[in-house]
């Protein structure tokens, strides 16, 4: 058994993925307590993957000592809180209380895991936050290279450059680390949602490893639409209602046909077999969560999601969100909000697995979590990679 601790586990989606990938989380970490209630709930009623966790879910991260997990596990994962870094917030970074990344690094600093896994929004990797994104790096490299009482955190930068560029021999405890930017679509999540993940082994363990290779891609989708057709055949759309839109007919036209992967899943692929919310009510109720939300309606520069590519980037706004990226559009003009549950398919959440408290709130842990589909790519490629001495408990 790979053992695994899960940190700001939010509604747990990189933790399933993390599941999936064949780890076993054995404390869970989470704040927010309608994403603690969240993730008890499906825990006592058996949901897929959840039914097997800690039923106590830790509050604040701060609180918890994990020196006795020293030795013991395989995998730390989280998404330290990312406000700072959102092109949302208020882009205080280091100096919003907010930013967990610290208490990422003690835990793995106390725990000494085998590999980490964390990830935060594209907007850290932002120019303006270059400095920062380095001195997060150099802390999961070196996390035994604590800052001074009072250090500045750009003095402890320095300190910890000069260490990395002088350092001879035994340098502690150490990890080898490599961040990237994914695009979940690429993965076969049917959301075009970036993320920025970073990925550490600790160095004696002698890991090579890189992010896995991109699955699925736009230009697939493109030739599946236009050339091929066999998108519209596989959801028996009638020509006459086959609308692509003028940019994916461009890119069939320009782009060779791909070979050996797959397209982009559209928003259709993954909601198109769920019953219409407000057209057929009765049938909707049968599945959790799917209950229609009115009120949506567009305007410019908040026109929703084309229901035949991927859903643009979920949020945790809900109705305000900025290019109505909670809504769906379909070919024929109609525009609705997507309920919680075709927003949790869009994140690749099992249907079993139900969201607590009211439609604003379940939509803002949606919009917080990471697709369970690309934590798992991911995680599994961690979990292959760590040699047999390491996987044991």
């Amino acid at each position: 058994m790979m053992r695994a601790v899960e940190l700001f586990a939010g509604a747990g989606g990189l933790g399933m993925g993390v599941s999936r990938a064949g780890f076993k989380p054995v404390e869970i970490v989470e704040w927010n307590r309608y994403c603690r209630d969240t993730l008890r709930e499906n825990h006592d009623q058996g949901a897929e993957l959840v039914r097997d966790w800690p039923r106590e879910v830790r509050g604040d991260v701060r609180d918890v000592d994990f020196s006795r997990h020293e030795g013991k596990l395989q995998l730390i994962s989280g998404g330290p809180p990312c406000q700072p870094f959102s092109l949302g917030g208020k882009h205080r970074a280091h100096t919003d209380a907010r930013d967990m990344f610290p208490e990422a690094v003690r835990a793995v600093r106390q725990a000494r895991p085998a590999s980490f896994i964390f990830e935060n929004v594209k907007g850290l990797t932002r120019a303006s936050f270059q400095s920062y994104l380095e001195y997060i790096v150099l802390q999961l490299q070196y996390p035994e290279f604590v800052a001074q009482p009072d250090e500045d955190w750009s003095e402890h930068l320095r300190r910890l450059e000069r260490h990395h560029t002088g350092r001879r021999g035994d340098a502690g405890l150490e990890y080898r680390v490599v961040w990237n930017v994914l695009n979940a679509a690429d993965y076969g999540v049917p959301q075009r949602r970036e993320r920025v993940f970073f990925v550490g082994f600790r160095s004696d363990l002698g890991v090579e490893w890189c992010f896995p290779k991109a699955t699925h891609s736009r230009e697939a989708l493109a030739w599946s639409q236009g050339p091929n057709g066999d998108y519209w055949d596989r959801h028996r759309i009638a020509r006459k209602d086959r609308a692509v839109t003028p940019a994916m007919a461009r890119l069939a036209e320009t782009a060779d046909q791909p070979e050996g992967i797959l397209p982009w899943r559209s928003t259709r692929d993954e909601i198109g077999d769920l019953p219409d919310p407000e057209r057929a009510p009765a049938a909707a109720r049968e599945y959790a969560n799917h209950l229609f939300q009115p009120g949506a309606r567009a305007y410019p520069g908040h026109t929703g999601s084309p229901v035949d590519e991927p859903a643009k980037t979920l949020k945790a706004g809900v109705h305000g969100v900025p290019g109505g990226e909670n809504m769906g559009v379909w070919a024929n003009g109609r525009l609705r909000y997507f309920t919680v549950r075709e927003s949790a398919r869009l994140q690749t959440f099992p249907d079993n697995f139900v969201f607590q408290g009211c439609w604003s709130e379940a939509m803002r842990q949606l919009g917080n979590a990471v697709p369970v589909k690309l934590a798992e790519v991911v995680a599994k490629a961690v979990g292959d990679a760590l040699p047999a001495n390491a996987r044991a408990a």
